[in-house]
C-alpha cells in the first residue's frame, strides 16, 4: 500500500490526540501536531523522500526523532508508538476529538467518569442525560453534543478537498502511465472545488487496446474492487474513498465532462434549455433525434443551449444560468492574479520557518509582498508576541527588507479581539504596523448578538484592517461561532475594513455563499493562507477555488493589488 502524506499526518494527529487525552506535556503534543501539519502540507510525497534517502530532519518542526517515525510509517504502514498508546487508551477516543466542543480534557472526563469510548456510547450517554452531570458540561453542552453527532452521521462519507486531492494526485499520475491514454480529468464536486468531496469520478479517453482498467483495479491503494468493466470500473481505496473510472469516446468527452462535473441542479437547468431547443443532452453528447450534433467539448454543449461557457466552480444553479443569458458572468479571480499573502506565521510564535525563509518562499511563488502576522500575546499556547517582542520583530523586518530586491515583507500581527471588543495590543504598537489581521480565538460560545457586538466594536479601532477567519469554523471538526456576518460586512464596508477568506484547507473560512454575500455588499476580501510553514503558502489554491465558487473577481480581492495600491487601501481614513 503506497503511503500518502495524508496517512502520515493522520497517524501523527492520532498520537497527539491520545497524548493530550492522557495529559502529556503540551510541548510534546504540539510537536506531533506541528509534524502532522508539516507533512500534510508538503508539496512532495514524504514516501518518495524517504526512498531517496533525503534528510527529513531538515523539514520544519521535524527533527531526527520524528524523521525516524516518518520513515517507520513509510516502511511499515504503521507506528509502534501509536499502537502502544492505543493499548493504554482506547483508540476510538480519537473519533470523539472530532466532535465540535469536545477537546482532550472533556474527552478524558467522559472516558473516566462515564466509560465513554466511541460515538455510539457518547450518543447513548447524552440521550440518557448522563453527560449533563459530569463536571464542566451541563444540559446545553449535552444537547449540543447530540446535534453534532447528528450532523456527523449525515455528512460522514465526505472528506475535505485537500485529502481528496492527496488521494487523487498519485492515482492520476499512475493512470497516466496506462497504455493509450489521451485525456484524463477528475470531475464531480472535486472539479467544482467544493470544500468536501464524496467520491472521485475520473474520466478518460484512450485507445481501444488501453490497459487503463486493469491498471486501475491493480492500484496498490485499492481495498476493494466493486465492479470492473471496459467502460466503467469502481473501487474503494484503503482510506474508504470510492473512485469511479469511466472511459468516454473522444467525440462525446465534453458532454461526459459536463454531465459528471455537475452539479445535478445545474445539469437539469442545462438539459431543460436543451429540451426547449429540441435537443437531448446526456453524458454521451447533444443529440438532435438520433444524430449527435455536439459534445466533443463542454463549450459545444453550452453553445447548443444558447449560453457561453460556464466555469465548473459556478455550476451550482445559483444564478449562473441567468447571468450567462445576460452575458454577465463574472471574470473569476485566478491564482496568477494574487500579488501577495496577507496572513502568515513564523517561528516567533507557532510557525515552523524563520522570517527570512518565509519571505524567500513567498518571493519564489512570484509574489511582490508577504505580511508576517504572528500571534499576539493572548495566544499563550503559540508564544504570542507582546509589545516588546513585536517591536523587535518590526526591527528585524526592516533589516530584512533592506536585503530583499523587488519584494517587501509587510509588518503585521494577528491580534486577538478580546471578549469586550478591545484589541490585544495597544494602539501605540499597532500603529507601527502595515497590516493588522484581527481574529477571535477565545470565547467563541457567545450569543450571536454578543459576538457580533464584540467584532463591531473592534472594527471601530482605527488600526483594525482585516477580520481573520471570520466564523472560526474548522471543517468537520468545529462549527462556526454565532455571528451576523451581513451586519459585519456592511460595517466593514463603511469603516474601510476587510474580511479574510482563510485558505487553510481545514478552514476555508469564509464559505462560498458568504464570499458571494461580500461581493454583493461591496466589501473586499483578502485571500490569505494563514501559513505556518513555507509549504503551506501554497494553500492559496484552495482559497482561490473557494473564491471562484463565491463569484469573486480580481477586483473583489484585496491582495490582487500592487504594493502601492494595497498600502493605500490599508490606511483607513
Amino acid at each position: 500500500m503506497p503511503i500518502q502524506n495524508a496517512d502520515i499526518a493522520e497517524i501523527f494527529s492520532r498520537v497527539a490526540n491520545l497524548l493530550e487525552i492522557e495529559g502529556a506535556n503540551q510541548f510534546r503534543v504540539r510537536a506531533y501536531r506541528n509534524a502532522a501539519r508539516t507533512v500534510g502540507s508538503l508539496p512532495r510525497n514524504a514516501a518518495d523522500m524517504v526512498e531517496a534517502e533525503e534528510d527529513l530532519s531538515k523539514l520544519p518542526g521535524i527533527g531526527k526523532d520524528l524523521a525516524g517515525k516518518i520513515a517507520e510509517i513509510v516502511k511499515t504502514g504503521s507506528l509502534d508508538q501509536l499502537e502502544e498508546l492505543e493499548e493504554r487508551t482506547p483508540a476510538e477516543l480519537n473519533e470523539l476529538m472530532n466532535i465540535s466542543g469536545l477537546g482532550p480534557k472533556r474527552v478524558s472526563a467522559l472516558y473516566h467518569e462515564l466509560g465513554v469510548t466511541n460515538r455510539k456510547e457518547l450518543k447513548a450517554a447524552a440521550e440518557k442525560e448522563k453527560i449533563r452531570d459530569v463536571e464542566g458540561f451541563g444540559k446545553k453542552t449535552e444537547q449540543s453534543i447530540l446535534e453534532e453527532l447528528s450532523k456527523k452521521e449525515e455528512g460522514e462519507k465526505r472528506v475535505p478537498l485537500m485529502q481528496a486531492e492527496q488521494r487523487a494526485a498519485p492515482l492520476i499520475d499512475y493512470l497516466k502511465n496506462s497504455k493509450g491514454i489521451k485525456k484524463i480529468t477528475v470531475a464531480g464536486s472535486y472539479r467544482r472545488c467544493k470544500e468536501t468531496v464524496g467520491d472521485l469520478d475520473i474520466l478518460v479517453t484512450c485507445k481501444k487496446d488501453s490497459n487503463v482498467m486493469d491498471r486501475f483495479a491493480d492500484y496498490e491503494d485499492v481495498e476493494k474492487v466493486v465492479s470492473k468493466g471496459s467502460t466503467r470500473s469502481t473501487v474503494v481505496l484503503k482510506s474508504g474513498l470510492q473512485v469511479d473510472v469511466r472511459v468516454l469516446p473522444q467525440v462525446g468527452y465534453g458532454a461526459g465532462l459536463h454531465y459528471f462535473t455537475g452539479s445535478k441542479a445545474h445539469n437539469i437547468a442545462v438539459r431543460k434549455r436543451g429540451v426547449d431547443r429540441k435537443f437531448k443532452i446526456n453524458e454521451y453528447g447533444v443529440f438532435k433525434g438520433k444524430e449527435r450534433v455536439a459534445g466533443k467539448t463542454e463549450e459545444e454543449v453550452y453553445e447548443k443551449v444558447g449560453l457561453p461557457y460556464i466555469e465548473p466552480e459556478l455550476r451550482e444553479d445559483r444564478g449562473e444560468i441567468e447571468a450567462a443569458e445576460k452575458d454577465s458572468l463574472p471574470n473569476l479571480v485566478r491564482q496568477k492574479d494574487i500579488r501577495g499573502d496577507l496572513h502568515a506565521h513564523t517561528k516567533a510564535t507557532d510557525g515552523q520557518a524563520s522570517l527570512e525563509e518565509m519571505a524567500k518562499a513567498a518571493k519564489k511563488l512570484g509574489y511582490d509582498y508577504l505580511a508576517v502576522t504572528d500571534h499576539s500575546k493572548k495566544v499563550t499556547m503559540a508564544k504570542g508576541l507582546n509589545e516588546s517582542r513585536l517591536a523587535d520583530q518590526i526591527e528585524e523586518i526592516d533589516r530584512l527588507n533592506e536585503k530583499l530586491d523587488d519584494f517587501r515583507v509587510l509588518k503585521g500581527i494577528e491580534v486577538d479581539i478580546l471578549e469586550d471588543g478591545s484589541l490585544d495590543l495597544p494602539d501605540d504598537i499597532l500603529k507601527e504596523l502595515d497590516v493588522r489581521v484581527c481574529s477571535v480565538h477565545y470565547s467563541q460560545n457567545l450569543s450571536r448578538k454578543k459576538q457580533t457586538k464584540r467584532v463591531l466594536k473592534a472594527m471601530e479601532n482605527p488600526y483594525f484592517n482585516i477580520l481573520g477567519h471570520p466564523t472560526g469554523r474548522i471543517i468537520g471538526q468545529r462549527e462556526p461561532y454565532e455571528i451576523d456576518l451581513e451586519e459585519i460586512m456592511k460595517q466593514a464596508r463603511e469603516n474601510g475594513c476587510f474580511l479574510e477568506l482563510n485558505a487553510e484547507p481545514d478552514r476555508l473560512d469564509l464559505t462560498d455563499t458568504h464570499c458571494k454575500m461580500a461581493k454583493e455588499i461591496g466589501v473586499k476580501l483578502a485571500i490569505s493562507t494563514d501559513a505556518h510553514s513555507t509549504a503551506s503558502l501554497e494553500f492559496m489554491r484552495f482559497g482561490i477555488g473557494q473564491a471562484r465558487r463565491g463569484w469573486l473577481e480580481a477586483d473583489d480581492v484585496l491582495n490582487t493589488r500592487s504594493l502601492g495600491d494595497l498600502m493605500k487601501l490599508l490606511k483607513r481614513a
